[in-house]
């Protein structure tokens, strides 16, 4: 669905589809909506403050690292302020599913200044926490989307919860700066069609800085790209129950230094597709990103560790691939956006180590190729120069279910 740009008392209230159905438990959401610049005071006991975070941030905010803030509702960053969380900082989410979230508006920032001996951690208030305690966080850029028709530019898309317009024509766009955070406990779905991953990313602007951003126990994916241009490095996703690492509407930033550990009962280590199948591809564009240094590592079963469809481009360096059911899956799945077509020049592998994978390439055509690709056509250079990421080194002291 696509609106023109709403204000922000109104985009809380409404709700829209998106990406295609997929094993992500269903989550009950409901509304709350207040304006919050300054937050509610407390005492947790133990001589550190306690505040609440809810609702519309709408002035510059600055939040105290020795405050424990505890997210009681939906909190989104207005257009024209920005959000700066110190090293240190812990928010604790009440564990309400998808209705507990913070997103970046169109417009707005977020400074996340963590370090690697203090990061920034984003987690849940269970007692006993679980993946889909809360939403995550989400970026709304006004980089590219396919999405966005060029004959109607100003008709923005909306993200699957809380309807929010994204996307535009500024591809350097800048949401802010995100270094050193831990996600724990995210994502979740309404229904098949409107999910919230650990990190969700709108037609992100290459503006942006992220860097050392871990998502760990997730109900949905991990990290989802929807458009955008922004470069990402070193993410680490630990136990997403559906994909680790999404992208989708025509996404060309580059990730680099990327872990990836599914051991609960996930789907593909990445998927990819060329555009959003649940609409069209309005830009005549489809995503052609580059992964550089990648170690994706399974739990053996029937999964895939890389799926590209939809049309779908993808440059990937260094990649090691371990415990996976199928490696790498390319699927001709949608008329006039072939995702083979891509073969050598946007889409080819390089340097690529199988250790425990069962069928290492696989080609799923729904129209009947006459010259099928084969692995060599997809995998090139030499296996032995592999050598995925160092995560021992830069996932050393912030991280959890790696070191």
């Amino acid at each position: 669905m696509k609106i023109k740009f709403l204000s922000s008392l109104l985009i809380l209230a409404l709700f829209t589809v998106g990406c295609e159905e997929d094993n992500t438990p269903d989550i009950v959401i409901n509304d709350n909506s207040v304006v919050n610049n300054t937050g509610g005071g407390g005492s947790n006991g133990n001589g550190n403050g306690t505040e609440d975070l809810f609702g519309f941030i709408t002035e510059d905010r600055t939040l105290d690292p020795n405050i424990t803030y505890r997210l009681a509702a939906a909190t989104f960053v207005d257009e024209g302020a920005t959000l700066t969380i110190p090293a240190g900082t812990v928010i604790e989410a009440e564990p309400n599913g998808v209705q507990n979230y913070i997103a970046v508006l169109r417009g707005s920032q977020i400074q996340i200044n963590g370090t690697a001996s203090n990061p920034v951690v984003m987690t849940s208030a269970a007692t006993t926490p679980a993946p889909g305690d809360w939403g995550g966080l989400v970026i709304l850029g006004q980089s590219t989307t396919n999405l966005i028709d060029p004959g109607t530019p100003d008709d923005l898309p909306t993200s699957e919860v809380g309807q929010l317009p994204y996307g535009g024509s500024i591809p350097a766009d800048n949401s802010g700066t995100i270094s050193y955070l831990r996600l724990e406990y995210v994502g979740g779905a309404l229904n098949g069609t409107q999910e919230l991953n650990g990190l969700s990313l709108y037609a992100v602007g290459s503006g942006t800085t992220i860097n050392h951003v871990q998502v760990y126990q997730c109900s949905d994916d991990g990290i989802e790209f929807f458009g955008g241009t922004v470069n990402v490095n070193n993410p680490a996703i630990v136990d997403a129950e559906d994909d680790s690492v999404d992208w989708t509407e025509g996404y060309t930033g580059t990730i680099t230094d990327v872990y990836v550990l599914q051991t609960l009962d996930g789907d593909s280590g990445f998927e990819m597709d060329g555009f959003n199948t649940d609409f069209q591809n309005s830009g005549g564009f489809v995503s052609i990103p580059t992964i550089n240094n990648a170690t994706v590592i399974g739990s053996g079963d029937n999964s895939r560790a890389f799926r590209l469809r939809a049309g779908t481009g993808g440059i990937f360096n260094n990649v090691v691939i371990q415990d996976f059911g199928r490696g790498v899956v390319v699927e001709d799945d949608t008329a006039g956006d072939i995702t083979s077509d891509n073969i050598p020049t946007d889409l080819q592998f390089t340097d690529v180590s199988f250790t425990g994978v069962s069928e290492e390439f696989l080609y799923e055509d729904d129209f009947a190729n006459a010259s099928p690709p084969s692995q060599a056509d997809v995998i090139g250079g030499d296996a032995g120069n592999a050598t995925g990421t160092d995560i021992d080194t830069w996932g050393a002291g912030w991280t959890l279910g790696i070191n």
